[in-house]
């Protein structure tokens, strides 16, 4: 199975075009690609809200923030696939749902259904990753080897 299936509308837009970029970077492990794709002042969140993942809901903002999101959470994970089944791109942004499949190092898998929303500026760089997903209904798909 490919990486990224790409079910869903794929007209041509600044914020699609980032949010496809995103999702390829991520599964190739392409990090300095990936932190390329952010504006100076870009902020994560990665769940929105307060999570175990980000306890006081407040993001990860600018250049350090974001390459510490990847340091901490993406590295970690030894694969992806997006599959993202509708694609709406208005304004500077686009908004994706999405499945995302991570798999650890030791074979553990994880499912998460989620609402992606991309904002871009007016060069293409990101300028906001909003991820909508509850991380009880992700850790309730958790399949161990």
């Amino acid at each position: 199975m490919d990486a990224i299936a790409w079910d869903a509308p794929d007209a041509d837009h600044p914020a699609r075009r980032a949010a496809r970029a995103s999702m390829t970077a991520v599964a190739e492990g392409r990090k300095a690609d990936w932190l390329a794709l952010f504006a100076p002042d870009a902020l994560i969140e990665d769940p929105v809200g307060p999570s175990f993942l980000d306890p006081e809901g407040a993001g990860h903002r600018g250049p350090e923030g974001i390459e510490n999101f990847w340091n901490s959470f993406i590295s970690t994970i030894a694969g992806f696939r997006f599959r993202v089944a509708d694609s709406f791109a208005g304004g500077p942004c686009c908004a994706n749902v999405a499945t995302i499949t991570t798999t650890t190092p030791d074979g553990a898998t994880m499912t998460i259904d989620c609402v992606l929303v991309y904002t871009v500026d007016e060069d293409g760089r990101i300028t906001s990753l909003r991820a909508h997903w509850e991380p009880d209904r992700a850790m309730a798909t958790l399949t161990t080897p």
